[in-house]
């Protein structure tokens, strides 16, 4: 009987430690360390509501599947063969956690001399590349992200993506490795903005983190 209940135990305990395998990071700012751009009450529901969502479902997606022990960039590689569930999921879950990541209550950052180097190169300017780059969430019809990523070549490229696809997928047109991504479904600016998606895109780039992206760059960068 003892031996039962251990094995029992043991079992809870692995379905427990399977559905904890991928987590949210902690938020590294408050909720409210963005307002002006992004108010706290969007940040608060967006991350413990949206975010955790998209993680908890990922978990469940690929409980008892392969997936369970691939990584979250070997899943997004291969969604082509997945289940619509765990493309949505995992889609999710990693650009919310870059999302994170590249916004910043630090006031001013700047791309690093090297990223904004093959900016100026790629698109002509840093506002160039702002336009543009707001122009690719403006014009996504519905929902979706703005990408700026970097290709096999090492070449930085603009995109967008519906719904939580991203370009680390085998099943988009434009592939890479993204460096920053845009939020643009509803629930990332309705409540400041209502409908006025393109105030969104303009404000968010007084709290994007160059550091970070700039960071994303040399990593992306590395693995080519």
């Amino acid at each position: 009987m003892k031996i039962m209940k251990i094995a029992a135990l043991g079992a809870v305990f692995a379905a427990q430690f399977t559905l904890a395998q991928f987590k949210q990071t902690p938020l590294p700012y408050a909720y409210n360390a963005l307002e002006g751009s992004i108010d706290a009450q969007t940040m608060e529901i967006h991350y413990s509501k949206h975010g955790a969502a998209y993680a908890a479902n990922l978990n469940k997606a690929i409980a008892g599947t392969p997936q369970e022990k691939e990584t979250l960039i070997k899943i997004l590689s291969e969604t082509s063969k997945l289940s619509p569930a765990v493309r949505n999921n995992a889609g999710g879950h990693y650009n919310h956690e870059l999302f994170w990541t590249i916004l910043t209550p630090e006031k001013n950052t700047q791309p690093s001399a090297k990223l904004a180097k093959a900016i100026n190169e790629t698109f002509g300017s840093l506002d160039a590349f702002k336009e543009k780059m707001s122009k690719a969430g403006a014009d996504r019809f519905g929902s979706g992200w703005a990408w700026l990523s970097v290709d096999k070549n090492g070449k930085l490229f603009v995109s967008s993506t519906p719904n939580q696809d991203n370009p680390l997928m085998d099943i988009v047109e434009e592939k890479g490795t993204p460096i920053l991504g845009i939020d643009v479904w509803e629930h990332a600016y309705y409540l400041k903005y209502q409908n006025k998606r393109a105030d969104y895109l303009s404000a968010i780039w007084n709290v994007l983190n160059w550091k970070e992206v700039s960071k994303r760059y040399e990593e992306a960068l590395s693995k080519k």
